[in-house]
Parts: structure tokens; C-alpha cells; sequence
């Protein structure tokens, strides 16, 4: 399983960079461009996307990857 995704503010930007890694993978002006992008990369490595919103707190999260327990989606 690969590093988690985090879509995070940077700026007037909106990063994508896996956890724990302080550069960032790519930045996009838009927040839904930087999603795109973060669950691409979440599907290759089998992981999650976690997305922050404009404040910094975790807005959503979804996950790509195995789950022994999977959680029911109540935001598709």
C-alpha cells in the first residue's frame, strides 16, 4: 500500500503531496483539478485521498485501496 494523498492550501493554490513528505507532488490552481489528480495517484498505490479544506480541516476522505472493513460512503 502507497502513501496516503493529501489535497492541502497552499497559498492560492492547492497541493497534492504524500503523507509525511513536506514537497509537494504537483500544485493546481483549482481544488477539484488537485483532487483529480490525488485520486489517480491514490488508485495506483492502493491508498486513500484526504482533503482539506481552505480553514485546514479534513474535509473529506475516501479510500483506493484494501479494507479489511470497509466504511458505507455517505458522500456518493
Amino acid at each position: 500500500m502507497g502513501k496516503n494523498q493529501w489535497v492541502s492550501p497552499r497559498g492560492g493554490k492547492w497541493g497534492v503531496h504524500g503523507e509525511g513528505n513536506e514537497k509537494d507532488t504537483k500544485q493546481f490552481k483549482t481544488q477539484s483539478d488537485a483532487i483529480d489528480c490525488a485520486k489517480q495517484i491514490a488508485k495506483n498505490q492502493g491508498s486513500e485521498v484526504i482533503v482539506q479544506g481552505e480553514n485546514g480541516r479534513i474535509r473529506s476522505k475516501d479510500s483506493y485501496g484494501p479494507d479489511s472493513c470497509p466504511p458505507v460512503d455517505k458522500e456518493h
